[in-house]
């Protein structure tokens, strides 16, 4: 088809209306071929490339499982509250608070405010990592020759600064990240080791435990020892749900999950939230 006019070109856009490539959001997210909910329930579907990014505002309640389709993807995540921004993530709460260090099922992802952000109901991976953030320019400038978000090896920083002006966000606001499906294990010395992937197909479920903002960069992991940029599709679906209420396993599973969660209702129940 020719494009060499406006016209030509405007009929050739035109006709890729219907095109699917491999990565890419699907709209409507109902159009998913087989999702994992009730028919009418996906809010959101898509496949991430190796090297790109996403984000999404999500409501309080909704379920989002990340897949590791080919086994070499790195979800790296951020969140945030989506009206307040300046609630967001905090690693070193959500592992001091829980005494834990490592990523999994049960686990509760908080913020700077002692309430929850987010709650891991399901992993099949279980590489994951609360510790090591994700990659920078100049890291990745020196370790591949270029880290900038257009290059062969973008750095998760750098996308998720992408990411984060999307939101009327600025990279001062950007917090260390989790990741999942690439692990890391502290050794008795202290030192941490790089465990990988599980394979492809592993997948971890979060359910959004107030209305959060979410960045995800798909980059390898800092600690990945391979010479070669490696990063494969990730795939994220979200669907509607309801919050962890008193009563569930996940609540009552420790004294401090159960402040955690206590903290967020009362401040949700003020402001007419819950």
């Amino acid at each position: 088809m020719a494009t060499a006019t406006t016209y030509g070109a405007r009929a050739h856009a035109r006709a890729q209306e219907s095109t699917r490539s491999e990565t890419m959001p699907v709209v409507p997210a109902a159009d998913w071929p087989a999702p994992p909910c009730e028919a009418g329930h996906l809010v959101w579907a898509e496949t991430v490339a190796g090297g790109n990014y996403t984000h999404r505002v999500l409501a309080r309640g909704t379920e989002l499982r990340l897949t590791d389709v080919r086994g070499d993807a790195c979800a790296h995540l951020l969140l945030y509250a989506a009206d307040r921004p300046w609630e967001r993530l905090n690693t070193a709460d959500t592992v001091k608070v829980q005494w834990n260090a490592y990523l999994g099922e049960g686990v509760l992802i908080l913020s700077d405010q002692g309430r929850v952000l987010a709650s891991v109901v399901a992993d099949t991976s279980g590489r994951h990592d609360a510790l090591c953030g994700t990659s920078t320019l100049v890291r990745n400038t020196g370790r591949y020759g270029d880290g900038t978000p257009q290059s062969a090896s973008p750095a998760g920083r750098e996308l998720f600064k992408l990411a984060a002006a999307k939101n009327g966000l600025e990279p001062r606001d950007l917090p260390p990240s989790l990741s999942f499906f690439q692990g890391v294990e502290v050794r008795d010395d202290g030192t941490l080791h790089f465990t990988g992937s599980a394979g492809p197909g592993g997948s971890v479920t979060l359910r959004a435990e107030q209305d959060v903002t979410v960045l995800v960069a798909n980059v390898p992991h800092p600690a990945d020892p391979r010479a070669r940029y490696v990063s494969t599709p990730l795939e994220v679906l979200a669907w509607r749900a309801a919050p962890t209420a008193p009563g569930d396993p996940l609540w009552e599973a420790t004294p401090e999950g159960r402040r955690a969660f206590l903290n967020t209702v009362e401040f949700l129940t003020a402001r007419g939230l819950a």
